[in-house]
């Protein structure tokens, strides 16, 4: 059987674009079907903003217009693909939450590249997106199963129960787990990004050399709470600093990392312990932190799945994959889709 539009066998590889653009990474990818992946590239602007200490979002949405039209030109290079018209399915992209102006430019260029192209659209939830980072990686991961989510801007364990039908189980009060890496690094005068920095240092310094509180270790509620944890490191190194004293950077990135992992780990096995449920993903920028991997890693009677360091960040695979998943369960987009920089996965 003959498709009219591609020309070529029915049978083919299904086609998906994918664009992220939801914060300061311009990232596109191409999937063939639910795990194939055909290409992808990221441009980071992390040295852009390094400067101010964080994203400045009308600067993040800027360098997305400069990057976008390369980045896709290398994409379609890379995998081959000379007439996108007739050999992509499906345009994905992220259409929240994130920020405002950044989501703009990625939703605007796919809705433009769908009509350009005649080909379907579909705007993705970026947490549904983080999810489908494991699927991709582990194709033999199905629901139900948990999965929490670390990331800059997100700290929440949700219960998948099928695919396109989540249940929040518990989220931050207030900062997210990144965040509060940010922010500590910055009180300890490392610069930006900091996560990776903390996470570095902390590999050479003694975990033990502060006593940091673990945040609410012990409620019974799936909750998280990092801002207490931030103040507590403020405390400590101002009585250094009264005391005249060098700050041990390594030692207390080494004591805050710990604080921020048992958190994590504390709140995961009792949403497991809750829900029942054995199985568990992991996703988001903080899956990267080498602590959090090890533990996890070491936790008995679960089946974790971790994405790979390079799919834990903002990735266009994650958006193609979900897109796909969603437009095979029947969902589509049109003209009419919005960026929304606050779109939930779940109802709260």
């Amino acid at each position: 059987m003959e498709d009219p539009k591609v020309g070529i066998d029915m049978g083919r590889a299904f086609v998906t674009l994918g664009i992220e653009t939801s914060c300061d990474d311009t990232a596109l990818a191409l999937l063939d079907g639910s795990h194939r992946i055909l290409a992808e590239y990221i441009s980071s602007q992390i040295k852009d903003h390094e400067p101010f200490g964080g994203v400045v979002p009308e600067f993040a949405s800027r360098k997305h217009l400069e990057s976008f039209l390369p980045l896709l030109r290398a994409l379609l290079a890379r995998a081959g693909i000379n007439n996108p018209a007739r050999q992509i399915d499906l345009v994905a992209v992220t259409a929240g939450p994130g920020l405002m102006g950044s989501l703009l430019v990625g939703v605007m260029a796919a809705k433009g590249l769908s009509q350009a192209w005649e080909t379907p659209l579909i705007g993705v939830n970026h947490l549904e997106g983080h999810i489908f980072a494991n699927r991709v990686n582990f194709p033999e991961l199905v629901p139900p199963f948990l999965c929490m989510i670390v990331s800059g801007g997100h700290t929440e364990i949700i219960l998948v129960k099928a695919w396109g039908d989540y249940s929040l189980l518990g989220a931050t009060r207030d900062d997210a787990a990144g965040e509060a890496y940010d922010k500590a690094a910055k009180l300890m005068g490392l610069g930006y990004p900091g996560g990776p920095m903390v996470d570095k240092l902390s590999q050479e310094g003694d975990p033990s050399a502060f006593s940091l509180p673990i945040p609410l270790k012990n409620t019974t509620q799936v909750e998280f709470s990092f801002s207490g944890l931030k103040t507590a490191v403020l405390w400590e190194i101002r009585k250094i600093e009264e005391k005249g004293q060098k700050l041990p950077v390594k030692d207390l990135c080494s004591s805050f990392q710990k604080a921020v992992v048992n958190a994590l780990i504390t709140k995961l096995q009792l949403a497991v312990g809750q829900s029942g449920i054995n199985k568990v993903a992991v996703s988001g920028g903080v899956a990267a932190n080498s602590g959090l991997r090890k533990a996890l890693e070491e936790l008995k009677n679960l089946e974790v799945f971790i994405p790979p360091v390079s799919h834990c960040t903002d990735n266009g695979v994650m958006v193609a994959a979900a897109g796909y998943n969603c437009f095979k369960r029947g969902l589509r987009s049109d003209l009419s889709l919005s960026p929304d920089p606050s779109w939930e996965i779940t109802p709260r």
